[in-house]
């Protein structure tokens, strides 16, 4: 008589153990993912609006004719010649810019060929309350960003 084979697999606790051991790491995973995904975004945001901004400056300077940057609080857009930067769902966006040049809904930040500017700045803010503001230097057009958080 031949001996008895024992069969080979996992145990149903075996089993349970390694299901309740992959829970724990997606519940950890997945919520340290999102917020690295809205953070990425939000620091991509940030790049794309103060590149805009420093573009507008080098453009005016080397074409010699004024540049616009429209930004739409609204739709949460920011322009350039045509090319339009949108600002990701979750941001607040808030335009501080010379009442002259603003129009209809679009506030508008200008870049003269001398390198000055109009003055003026853009607030992003998240939904925790904390965000950027990029400010435009009037005398001389140049760029700058400090973060901040409301209380």
């Amino acid at each position: 008589m031949l001996p008895r084979r024992r069969a080979s697999g996992f145990t149903l606790l075996e089993l349970l153990a390694a299901i309740t051991i992959v829970g724990l790491l997606m519940a950890v995973a997945v919520p340290a993912s999102v917020r690295s995904y809205e953070s990425m975004q939000y620091r991509q945001a940030v790049r794309d609006v103060i590149t805009a901004l420093a573009s507008a400056r080098y453009g005016a300077i080397n074409s010699g004719h004024a540049q616009d940057v429209a930004v739409d609080p609204v739709a949460r857009t920011v322009e350039l010649n045509g090319d339009i930067t949108q600002i990701p769902d979750g941001f607040d966006v808030a335009v501080h810019a010379a009442r002259e040049l603003n129009r209809e809904r679009l506030g508008v930040i200008r870049f003269y060929p001398e390198g000055g500017s109009s003055g003026g700045g853009i607030d992003m803010e998240r939904a925790n309350g904390s965000g950027v503001r990029i400010s435009v230097d009037w005398l001389v057009g140049r760029v700058s960003q400090e973060t901040y958080v409301v209380d």
